[in-house]
């Protein structure tokens, strides 16, 4: 594999079982993604661009092919080994926000942090809070907050273990045009300040353009990648 890369994928096949039965989700696909590098992810609904994200997190396992990330072999680890490589290495944005309802702003930042064993946890919490302009707004529960203030959380909390490789799923799906852009305007400012790599999957074309790079998903494969116009 190579090791110059945050992320490399050699092979990956994945077959999912749905209601009408088992679909090959990943069907052998190469991926390479530099440290640093923003890359976003493009294609139609059901090519595969949200599970090529769960194989990357080692959320799903493939049924074959390699997977690298930050320079550990996900293949060779277990469960715990995985839960605690995601807990140093990844951070995760989700199109749902996915904040707990009955946790604080706060705390929510803070949940990574502690599960890491982070004495400091609830100090970094309001430091990320800061940065992405919701200070004054921690004692706040997600339901008290707007959808573009969920998603500065759920991004803060992706940014507070200081994670080597971030992946965002739709992060301004639910957003409307102005809020999304200024979601990817903090993405991309977060991304430069922390050194983090970023693979974004996008159904905007203007923001997938803001990467460095476009990578193409259809029917479970990935094609050919050209040059986005990097941050704006």
């Amino acid at each position: 594999m190579d090791n110059d890369a945050i992320l490399s994928m050699a092979g990956v096949r994945l077959t999912l079982v749905g209601g009408s039965g088992p679909v090959e989700v990943l069907r052998g696909v190469d991926f390479r993604v530099a440290r640093g590098e923003a890359v976003s992810v493009v294609g139609p609904s059901g090519s595969g661009k949200t599970t090529l994200l769960m194989v990357a997190a080692g959320l799903e396992r493939p049924d074959a092919g390699r997977i690298q990330a930050a320079g550990v072999d996900l293949g060779n680890l277990d469960e715990d080994g995985l839960a605690r490589f995601r807990r140093g290495m990844v951070g995760i944005v989700f199109q749902g926000f996915h904040l707990v309802p009955t946790m604080t702003a706060l705390e929510n930042v803070a949940l990574p942090l502690e599960f890491a064993g982070a004495r400091d946890a609830f100090a970094r919490a309001a430091a990320g809070l800061s940065a992405v302009g919701l200070a004054g707004r921690e004692g706040h529960y997600p339901a008290q907050l707007s959808g573009g203030e969920q998603q500065r959380v759920a991004i803060a909390r992706a940014f507070a273990p200081r994670p080597a490789l971030l992946l965002a799923d739709e992060p301004t799906g639910n957003l409307d045009q102005e809020t999304g852009a200024r979601i990817m305007d903090l993405l991309l400012s977060l991304r430069a300040e922390f050194g983090a790599t970023l693979v974004l999957v996008t159904h905007d074309p203007a923001l997938a353009g803001r990467c460095d790079r476009l990578a193409h998903m259809r029917d479970g494969v990935l094609h050919a990648t050209g040059p986005g116009e990097g941050p704006a």
